[in-house]
């Protein structure tokens, strides 16, 4: 059980990387005007936190109804979940950006006409 633990906990964390990556590469692509590659980018992202999402989920699931074994949280759970969250939160901050940046772009592009 604790070996399946630990592959939750990985998992989250390659999920969560995953998806805070290619929200910042969002950013980046946007920054240059590539608001398609952008999109793109921010839905690849979440995707991966969905997936994050899910063992996540699973994990509190077995945790509720006593299938995963009761042991104190370690400290690499805890990144795991910390990792997570952090990646939420840029791809929430990612998501704004393209947005300001694509707005931006609008506004200078209609006042050169």
């Amino acid at each position: 059980m604790q070996e399946m633990k630990q592959e939750e906990t990985f998992q989250l964390i390659l999920h969560g990387g995953n998806g805070r990556s290619s929200a910042m590469e969002a950013v980046y692509q946007a920054k240059e005007g590539k608001f398609d590659e952008a999109r793109e980018s921010l839905k690849k992202a979440g995707e991966e936190l969905v997936e994050a999402h899910h063992v996540q989920t699973k994990a509190l699931q077995d945790e509720i109804t006593g299938a995963g074994e009761k042991k104190p949280v370690s400290l690499l759970e805890v990144h795991g979940q910390d990792h997570l969250m952090n990646a939420i939160t840029v791809k929430d901050l990612a998501t704004e950006l393209v947005d300001l940046y694509a707005y931006i772009d609008k506004k200078l592009a209609e006042r050169m006409r």
